[in-house]
């Protein structure tokens, strides 16, 4: 369960980014972060990842206050995250299986781990039949696909993607959405930062909207949108 209590964050005087968030996601739900560019949906994220610290307040994870998590044991403490950006951010110079075995292997895991994991994530994302190809041979619904596998490459808890259809065009979109709700249905917390009403009243799951550094609607349906 991750927790935000009283979560502000100060740039300056003029620049209020979060203003006393509090927000509960409890395990294996899906939430979607909504709101206008501006509102805050990066810096809670940021904070989340501990990017950024806040200005004052707690997140808790479980029990344990990541604000306090020292530098040294942040990359460790990462890999309970998987990140997924509108940018894809693939290895241009390494094939689809690559890409995924790049992030395993940086992480530590042996070669039968490997062997036996990639092809599970590339059969996950649809994608067995385009392990071989590279990042400029894949549309870009693949790409996203691949970046999504290499995301859940250590089995994370929580799996964040961050506009992650802002690239893609209403058919590959849809087909983003519908993998992130299968993954979340196998069991892993998935939350989605979007500016898109469209898809947010697709989903029909729960949904924080911000506005001004604020949450101004925490709806559990995720019907009725106010920006």
């Amino acid at each position: 369960m991750i927790i935000f209590k009283n979560v502000s964050k100060i740039y300056s005087a003029n620049c209020h980014a979060l203003d006393n968030i509090d927000l509960t996601i409890g395990d294996k739900e899906f939430v979607s972060i909504a709101g206008r560019s501006g509102a805050g949906k990066s810096t809670l994220i940021k904070i989340l990842i501990r990017e950024e610290k806040p200005t004052q307040g707690q997140v808790l994870w479980g029990k344990q206050d990541i604000v306090q998590i020292s530098n040294r044991d942040l990359p460790l403490w990462r890999r309970q995250i998987g990140m997924v950006f509108q940018d894809f951010r693939l290895l241009p110079n390494r094939t689809a299986y690559e890409n995924i075995s790049f992030a395993m292997e940086v992480g530590g895991r042996s070669n039968q781990e490997i062997e036996r994991d990639v092809p599970q994530l590339l059969k996950l994302v649809n994608l067995v039949e385009r392990a071989e190809h590279f990042p400029n041979q894949l549309s870009g619904g693949e790409q996203q696909r691949v970046a999504i596998a290499r995301a859940l490459a250590h089995r994370p808890d929580v799996l964040i993607a961050d506009e992650p259809t802002g690239n893609l065009d209403l058919l590959h979109t849809w087909e983003i959405i519908k993998l992130l709700i299968k993954i979340n249905e196998l069991g892993t917390t998935v939350i989605l930062s979007t500016h898109d009403r469209d898809i947010i009243n697709g989903i029909d799951k729960r949904v924080v909207t911000l506005e001004k550094g604020k949450i101004i609607k925490d709806d559990q349906n995720g019907k009725y949108i106010l920006f």
